[in-house]
């Protein structure tokens, strides 16, 4: 299993997740720090390449900082 770390804007989460669950079994989002705004997405290494591309073309839309 591999994961990826992100910072996001609270108001931006739900949203964030909805996309993340369109994908059907891409990536799997957790709360890493709720205080803080983390999320941890947890995803299979063949689908590394894929998640990558999505997330960096969420990058600007959701203001994400990756953490890892």
């Amino acid at each position: 299993m591999m994961t990826i770390v992100l910072s996001i804007a609270p108001e931006k989460i739900a949203l964030f997740k909805a996309v993340i669950e369109s994908y059907d079994n891409l990536a799997t989002l957790r709360t890493e720090d709720p205080h803080r705004h983390h999320l941890k997405l947890y995803f299979a290494p063949e689908s590394a390449a894929e998640v990558n591309t999505l997330i960096d073309s969420l990058t600007v839309a959701f203001a994400l900082h990756r953490l890892d």
